[in-house]
């Protein structure tokens, strides 16, 4: 009798593990709208952003590997390239990464230049897009399609002096798109701390 349960269980198992894929969306798919609200209490849609490429990225500045990239300066450095090409960039905090004060004093303190920080208390930005990690990267292109997902770059470390001679997907990934051509490395595996749902 104790056979039949756990491959009722183990089906189970199976069949939730497949709707949480299905929940994320893949490069080449229409990325998911959202409507939240962002650290200055301003609703924030992506649908608000049509017609522009938009950059996500998910944020927790208690993070090992958030803090390589924001203390090395690589992720302003980032955010100021895609903002000179005309490009939106939404830091995404998702569960309690810390409150809208909290965040807006470490943004301020390190320079940042998103366009908005996004508040995803409820984690459900982060499930429709599958985000697993901070940071977890995506780069959605005018026509709200998903041209990029991953890491911010080939060196999964959490060691700053990494930064240097390291790839990074997500300007790579804005450069080809914004010239019209196939991003080369349209995905990649996501590296840092687990995103807490």
């Amino acid at each position: 009798m104790k056979r039949p349960v756990s491959l009722l269980t183990a089906a189970a198992v199976v069949v939730f593990g497949a709707a949480l894929v299905q929940a994320s969306v893949s490069v080449g798919q229409s990325a998911p709208d959202f409507q939240v609200k962002d650290t200055s209490g301003k609703e924030q849609s992506l649908s608000s952003y049509k017609g522009k490429f938009v950059v996500l990225e998910w944020v927790n500045p208690d993070c090992p590997f958030v803090k390589k990239h924001y203390d090395s300066a690589n992720m302003q450095a980032t955010q100021k390239a895609a903002e000179a090409k005309g490009a939106v960039w939404l830091s995404v905090s998702t569960g309690s990464g810390g409150n809208a004060s909290e965040l807006n004093a470490w943004v301020k303190e390190k320079g940042a230049r998103p366009t908005a920080t996004l508040l995803d208390s409820d984690g459900k930005i982060g499930k429709a897009y599958g985000a697993r990690t901070t940071p977890h990267m995506y780069v959605i292109n005018p026509e709200g399609k998903l041209v990029y997902a991953g890491a911010i770059d080939n060196k999964p470390t959490a060691n700053p002096s990494d930064v240097k001679g390291a790839t990074n997907y997500v300007t790579a990934a804005l450069g080809e798109a914004m010239s019209g051509k196939a991003v080369s490395k349209a995905t990649s595996e996501p590296y840092g701390c687990s995103v807490k749902y």
